[in-house]
């Protein structure tokens, strides 16, 4: 259903709540709320794109595909974000595989109103081309996180972002998707997962991982993390100076 103006001072999701009140209001006839359901493709490899994303709550998941049982996470979303950045950029095709990884809601706005939006040139333009810059941080320094750190360091990473996401301690997840997440064999994560736990960082019961000690994660975490939250903030700052 749209959404109401009445909802405008509301808004979760960041990169909207940065938008000037008179340019959101003409874009929330397009909106539409809609559930995040966990473990629902929202775009499969080389899938047109027909709606764009606005989590306000949940995590979506990109993965990088040779196929669609072969992947490896490359990004994540949340409510900092926004999922469909392929049509900012021109693009109509998804060459990644979007997953909600955290259930929750989400504003959906159809692919060619997004692109009626974006020609306007106005504030969603600037505040896009930020995000879009921060998501080349995420999926750069993830690239490199890939190659050059620990299991334990890169889950460490993934559960920290996670959790930053979904704003809790307490996320359901299981081995087989972490191990998809992170490009390695179940055996590996849970040796990892078991790793983390034994130190005191985590516990894990039944497919929910709990996040008991944060400073000792982000510890025992790798420098990753901190190079893209420090990026995440510095929009979120930029987009909360330029709405004053």
């Amino acid at each position: 259903m749209p959404i109401l103006k009445t909802d405008v001072r509301s808004m979760k999701n960041n990169l909207l709540a940065a938008m000037p009140e008179h340019e959101l209001h003409r874009m929330l006839s397009k909106l539409s709320e809609v559930e995040l359901v966990f473990d629902t493709d929202i775009y499969t490899l080389n899938e047109k794109i027909r709606h764009v994303y606005f989590p306000n709550s949940g995590i979506i998941s990109l993965l990088a595909a040779v196929d669609n049982s072969s992947t490896t996470e490359v990004g994540i979303v949340g409510r900092e974000g926004m999922v469909g950045l392929p049509i900012f950029l021109g693009v109509s095709l998804s060459r990644v595989r979007a997953v909600v990884q955290g259930a929750g809601q989400a504003l959906r706005m159809s692919a060619g109103d997004f692109q009626d939006e974006c020609t306007r040139g106005e504030a969603l333009s600037v505040i896009l081309r930020r995000f879009a810059n921060s998501m080349m941080v995420q999926i750069s320094q993830s690239a490199v996180c890939f190659r050059f750190h620990l299991i334990e360091q890169r889950l460490a990473r993934w559960l920290l972002m996670t959790g930053d996401r979904m704003e809790m301690n307490d996320f359901h997840v299981t081995q087989e998707f972490l191990s998809n997440m992170l490009g390695v064999r179940r055996e590996a994560v849970n040796r990892a997962a078991k790793s983390l736990e034994s130190s005191g960082f985590v516990e894990n019961s039944r497919g929910v991982i709990h996040i008991t000690d944060r400073p000792g994660l982000v510890a025992s975490s790798c420098v990753c993390y901190g190079v893209i939250k420090e990026e995440e903030d510095r929009v979120l700052a930029a987009g909360k100076a330029a709405k004053v």
